[in-house]
């Protein structure tokens, strides 16, 4: 779609909020819809996000698409962000929330190509010292296709959990869909 590449071309979304505890600058999904909308309305395009609650394993996920469509096309974006099982502080409607923020930020970081690699809010722990998820490179992916398939558990695989590891690409994700799909095998 033309329109998408000239709204990524022009789109401007700064870092306009500040986190005091962790010393950093980040954008958020309000900031970017924002920085958005005059865009969306110079080149007649409508922008609809939608969250859609996820169960994998015994955790809950949040998937958020973007959808961009200027009439004729629509062009999608989706990302996912995990519930913690707690959060100080808040209470269950809230940590939805915050996981929903989350995964639209993220959505919308894919569909208007907006590069968050160098923001903090990625990769900040405030203080503590929780291990990054570590990624699945394109040959680790294929070899855990390669021995879902051999196992006969690919069969046994959702299309959100094929879906959710299509975007997180994260091992420990990986364990969990393989864990699923040999308990609904088991359970065949």
């Amino acid at each position: 779609m033309d329109k998408l590449n000239k709204i990524q071309t022009e789109l401007v979304a700064t870092k306009d909020k500040y986190n005091s505890f962790g010393k950093y600058h980040y954008r958020s999904a309000e900031g970017i819809l924002e920085s958005l909308k005059p865009l969306l309305k110079k080149y007649e395009c409508t922008l609809v996000i939608n969250d859609d609650m996820i169960m994998l394993g015994d955790r809950f996920y949040v998937k958020a698409t973007a959808t961009i469509s200027d009439g004729t096309t629509n062009v999608s974006a989706s990302a996912f962000a995990r519930e913690p099982e707690n959060k100080k502080g808040q209470d269950e409607s809230q940590i939805t929330g915050s996981a929903s923020s989350y995964a639209r930020k993220y959505a919308l970081n894919g569909l208007f190509a907006i590069d968050d690699t160098k923001d903090a809010d990625a990769t900040n722990t405030h203080g503590k010292s929780a291990p990054e998820p570590v990624r699945m490179t394109n040959d680790d992916l294929k070899q855990f296709m390669e021995v879902m398939t051999s196992d006969g558990l690919f069969d046994f695989v959702t299309e959100e959990e094929k879906d959710a590891l299509k975007h997180a690409r994260d091992f420990d994700l990986a364990k969990k869909i393989k864990d699923n799909a040999a308990k609904r095998k088991e359970g065949k």
